[in-house]
């Protein structure tokens, strides 16, 4: 295959196949999402030797041809798939295949040029893997729960089983992950940092630091963003609607939710500004919303100054 001068690769992703289009080049490509395809995929990127690859989120299925990619030195981002629709909608691009995706995403990638992830060694990736599957075993657990209370009783001897079962692989995961975790000397002083603020434990830091890796390197309004927890305006005229989160890093807003559940009761910056809220009328669900935004931004803020937990860093924040 012959080198091409375009320099914005975009990368549509399905279960089985990646199609890859090169930005203002009418060719696709296509390779299977498995081993020997992302092989033949790295052998293409090394000929065209772009600026910056973009993948689409799409379920987990984009992370074997990012985490390559990115082991092979090569600039990557995970596109938003709302993000990537809003750019076709606004261009008149309303058809829909795989390889138009394709297109799309490589025409996202040069106009829009999101900031390329973080380059990852593959001891993080597989602490991230790890951290990523318990949270699926946590999701399993609470349905098996949720069904085994509705279950007949003649179910309920072998749902309660799958959930000793889950929680012996919980047990096993989390052994795995203290284990990783000690040979990774740059995670340690950042999880130090964390671990000195009440309300956060160990899978809370790890997870953070896991699922954001900008940490530090954005400001608090892009990070709230990112997690998900920045407000969004729905305002239309003299219409004022009410301001909503959406999309976001799922398991980050899960454990700051359980860290600050914990925080509003024995953290006591958390615990005031909590009670502020709820005093001035916010319902629950808003109050601890904000406390997560409150305590992402000040997480944010000490691995940005590697600063453990203190006064200075809260006024800040």
């Amino acid at each position: 295959m012959t080198s091409v001068a375009e320099k914005f690769v975009g990368i549509d992703v399905g279960k089985d196949w990646l199609d890859i289009a090169i930005w203002e080049h009418d060719e696709t490509w296509q390779v299977s999402n498995d081993a020997a395809g992302v092989e033949q995929l790295l052998d293409w990127m090394v000929d065209w030797q772009p600026e910056l690859v973009v993948l689409e989120a799409t379920a987990g299925y984009e992370q074997m041809a990012a985490q390559e990619l990115l082991l092979s030195g090569f600039a990557v981002a995970i596109a938003n798939p709302t993000r990537v629709r809003a750019l076709a909608k606004a261009s008149g691009k309303l058809a829909k295949t795989d390889r138009i995706d394709a297109h799309l995403i490589a025409e996202f990638a040069a106009k829009m040029q999101p900031a390329p992830m973080e380059p990852r060694d593959e001891l993080e990736m597989r602490l991230r893997a790890l951290v990523s599957r318990r949270a699926q075993l946590v999701d399993m657990r609470t349905a098996e729960s949720n069904r085994r209370g509705m279950a007949h009783g003649s179910m309920r001897a072998d749902i309660q089983e799958h959930i000793d079962w889950i929680n012996e692989r919980l047990e096993a995961l989390e052994a795995e992950i203290r284990k990783l975790f000690e040979s990774l000397p740059a995670w340690q002083e950042k999880y130090a940092l964390l671990n000195s603020i009440p309300g956060v434990g160990f899978i809370t830091a790890i997870t953070i630091l896991a699922e954001l890796p900008e940490l530090g390197q954005l400001n608090r309004q892009k990070i709230a963003a990112l997690a998900g927890l920045a407000p969004f305006n729905r305002d239309s005229g003299k219409m004022r609607g009410k301001r909503r989160i959406f999309g976001g890093r799922k398991e980050v807003r899960r454990v700051l939710y359980m860290a600050c559940m914990s925080a509003k009761k024995h953290n006591p910056v958390i615990r005031k500004f909590f009670n502020r809220l709820e005093g001035n009328g916010k319902i629950f669900k808003v109050a601890i919303t904000a406390c997560m935004r409150k305590m992402l931004t000040i997480i944010n803020a000490m691995i940005r100054d590697m600063q453990p937990w203190q006064a200075p860093i809260l006024v800040a924040a």
